[in-house]
Formats: C-alpha cells, sequence, structure tokens
C-alpha cells in the first residue's frame, strides 16, 4: 500500500490558530506526536517520505527499540494510519508540508516567502492540498 505524496504541499488547516510556524511544545511524560514529527523532519527536510516518518514517529512514541523496527513495522502498515493532512503540523503549529518528487518531506513555515510562493502557485507541478480542519464546522 502506498502511502506517499508527491510533488504535493499540504498547507495549514483553514482554521489553524497559529499565524507563524511554531514548535509544538513537549509534555511533562516526554515528546509528543507532534513533536516528534517537528523534530525529525526540522532537523532532516527531504530525508523521510511520509510512510517512513509516520512509522519513525509511531516507534520513537511507543520506545520500539531500533532492533524490533522490522517485526514492528510489516504489523503498523497492516493497520490504517492518518495521513500528514491530519498532522498538529499543519493543523495547529502552523507549518505547511511540501513534498518533493521523491515523496520526502520538509516543514515550510507559513509566514514564510516560501510558503506564500507555494500557496501562489508560483512552484511548478505541485499540487496544493489543504490539511484537515480542527473542528468539523
Amino acid at each position: 500500500m502506498e502511502w506517499n505524496y508527491y510533488d504535493t504541499f499540504i498547507t495549514v488547516a483553514p482554521d489553524c490558530p497559529a499565524e507563524y510556524g511554531i514548535a509544538p511544545p513537549d509534555k511533562k511524560s516526554g515528546k509528543t506526536k507532534p513533536g516528534i514529527e517537528f523534530e525529525l523532519v526540522a532537523e532532516q527536510p527531504y530525508v523521510y517520505t511520509q510512510e517512513e516518518l509516520l512509522f519513525e514517529v509511531h516507534a520513537r512514541h511507543k520506545g520500539i527499540p531500533e532492533e524490533e523496527f522490522a517485526e514492528h513495522k510489516e504489523e503498523f502498515y497492516k493497520k490504517p494510519t492518518a495521513c500528514m493532512r491530519a498532522s498538529m503540523l499543519p493543523k495547529k503549529y502552523g507549518w505547511g508540508i511540501h513534498f518533493n518528487a521523491e515523496g520526502k518531506l520538509a516543514l515550510i513555515p507559513r509566514e514564510s516567502p516560501e510558503y506564500q510562493r507555494f500557496l501562489a502557485g508560483e512552484v511548478e507541478n505541485v499540487k496544493i492540498v489543504p490539511a484537515m480542519r480542527n473542528s468539523r464546522k
């Protein structure tokens, strides 16, 4: 099953409360899923595909040791999983997500000129899709 986006830009949700891209806060108990997503992609833009990122975040959040990744991966991909359009990064924290031709992703802060170029359709061959809304209104 293919879960990746190619040549796609996910805009922030129409009801995103953040006016600019902000790092998700940690909880007292540790990193949140959005915090792990942010950390991985901000530090390594265009390294992960959506599939790779979703599993890596799952594994880190659940504390799965790297040597057990192979056995957990197969089980993880059997279950339906929300895509990056449902991530809190574009829904709550003000980050657009660009997927290049290889399906690798990077975060683009909504206040940046680069975000505005994507939004205006100035980047060729890129499909624009909005993040899912926070509410069902």
